[in-house]
C-alpha cells in the first residue's frame, strides 16, 4: 500500500532508475478522455534529462508505451491516445543507464541518501542503482498519469501551471493570487527554464553554475497554482485538499516542505492582515477580496486559485568529498559521489509538481 495513492484514483510507480523498464498502473481513470501523443511529450519533455547546464546530462527520450486501457488513434494526422474505463498500464523503456557508476558506494551509503536506512529495512540485496525506487527517475511514470489528468480537468475548465519561485538567493516574481488567467499560469512551460521574470532566470542559472563549479548543489522552490475549481472540493479533517495534495507532493523526491498561500509567512503579522474578505463580484459571484489562504479553507476549496508551493532539497549527490561509513569495516571513510547528477533538480521538478496535483485534483473531484 505504500506504493499506491488515491481514494477513487489509483496510481502505483514501479520499477527502478537502472531496471530495463519503468511504469505506471493507473486504476478508475474515466472513459473517453482524449491526449495526442504531442500533448502527452510536451510534459514528458520538460522533466526529461538533459537540457542544460542545470540538468543531468543522462539522455532518456522518456516515451510512454500504453500496454493496457488506452486506445491509440490517428486522428487527422495525429497520435492520439483515448482512455478505455479499463486499468491504464504504460511503461518507459530506460536506455542510458550506467550502473557501473554506482558499483564502488555498495559498502558506503551516500549521506542524505535512501541507501542506509533502505539497507536495514530491506536487506543487503537492495537495489540502490542509481537511486533504485528512491530516484527522481520515477517522477517519469508520475508525468505520464499527470498528463492523462490534466487532459481531463483542462475539459471540465480546469488548469494547472507552475514556475520556479526560488533558487538558492534567487526568487522569481510570484503567481497573481487572485486574478491569475490561464495565459499566466501556462506561460513559463512555454520556456526552457520556466519562469515569470526572465532576468529572475538568468540569476538562478548563475546560482546552478556556481554550485556546478563548486561540484556542488542547489535547492529551490517550485510554485503551482489551480484554477478553474468549484467551491467545497476536499473535506475536514483528512480529505482536505491540503492533505490529500500533501501526500502526493511529499512522494516527489527531495521535496522538504509544502505550504498553502501565505505559508510560513502566517506566522508573521495580524489576523487582521491575513483574512480573505469576501466580497460581490460584478458578475453577482462571492469572491475574496485576497488570496493569502491559497483557495482553501477547512479543507475545501473556496473558488479562488489554490495555489501553493513545494520546497526542494539540494541534490544530495555532489561531487564533492562526503564524509560517510563502511558498512563492512563498520568504521568512518570517506566517498566522492560519481556518474551524471543535477546540481539544482527544480527546474526539472516542475513539470513533476504540476503532475501530482493534476493526479490529486482528478481524485478529489471524482468524490461526487
Amino acid at each position: 500500500m505504500a506504493n499506491v495513492y488515491g481514494s477513487n484514483l489509483k496510481l502505483s510507480i514501479f520499477g527502478g532508475s537502472h531496471d530495463p523498464e519503468i511504469g505506471m498502473v493507473l486504476e478508475g481513470f474515466p472513459a473517453d478522455v482524449t491526449i495526442t501523443h504531442n500533448e502527452m511529450m510536451a510534459l514528458m519533455s520538460r522533466r526529461a534529462p538533459g537540457q542544460g547546464a542545470w540538468a543531468t546530462t543522462r539522455k532518456e527520450p522518456d516515451i510512454p508505451v500504453f500496454t493496457a486501457g488506452v486506445i491509440e488513434q490517428e486522428v487527422g494526422g495525429v497520435r492520439t491516445y483515448v482512455t478505455d474505463g479499463t486499468t491504464i498500464r504504460a511503461v518507459i523503456i530506460n536506455q542510458n543507464q550506467r550502473s557501473g557508476d554506482y558499483a564502488s558506494l555498495a559498502d558506503v551509503p551516500r549521506p542524505s541518501h535512501a541507501d542506509y536506512a533502505a539497507r536495514v529495512k530491506f536487506g543487503e540485496n537492495v537495489d540502490l542503482r542509481g537511486g533504485g525506487k528512491y530516484s527522481g527517475r520515477l517522477t517519469a511514470p508520475l508525468c505520464i498519469a499527470g498528463a492523462l489528468c490534466l487532459s481531463y480537468l483542462k475539459a471540465r475548465g480546469i488548469e494547472i501551471g507552475a514556475h520556479i519561485s526560488e533558487i538558492g538567493s534567487v526568487k522569481d516574481k510570484p503567481f497573481p493570487a487572485v486574478s491569475l488567467t490561464a495565459d499566466e499560469l501556462h506561460r513559463p512551460a512555454s520556456t526552457i527554464f520556466p519562469v515569470l521574470d526572465a532576468e529572475a532566470g538568468e540569476a538562478m542559472k548563475g546560482e546552478i553554475e556556481c554550485a556546478r563549479m563548486a561540484a556542488d548543489s542547489v535547492g529551490g522552490a517550485v510554485e503551482c497554482a489551480v484554477i478553474g475549481l468549484p467551491v467545497g472540493l476536499g473535506d475536514h479533517p483528512f480529505d482536505g485538499m491540503e492533505a490529500r495534495l500533501s501526500s502526493i507532493l511529499f512522494s516527489i523526491p527531495a521535496v522538504k516542505a509544502v505550504a498553502f498561500g501565505d505559508g510560513f509567512d502566517f506566522i508573521r503579522g495580524y489576523g487582521s492582515s491575513h483574512n480573505d474578505a469576501y466580497r460581490m463580484g460584478e458578475d453577482g459571484e462571492i469572491r475574496t477580496k485576497t488570496n493569502h489562504c491559497g483557495g482553501i479553507v477547512g479543507g475545501m476549496s473556496t473558488g479562488m486559485p489554490v495555489i501553493f508551493s513545494a520546497a526542494f532539497k539540494p541534490t544530495p549527490s555532489i561531487g564533492s568529498e562526503q564524509e560517510s561509513v563502511s558498512l563492512s569495516r563498520r568504521e568512518n571513510t570517506t566517498l566522492v559521489i560519481h556518474g551524471r547528477h543535477d546540481p539544482c533538480i527544480v527546474p526539472r521538478a516542475v513539470p513533476v509538481v504540476e503532475a501530482a496535483a493534476a493526479v490529486a485534483v482528478v481524485d478529489l473531484l471524482l468524490d461526487s
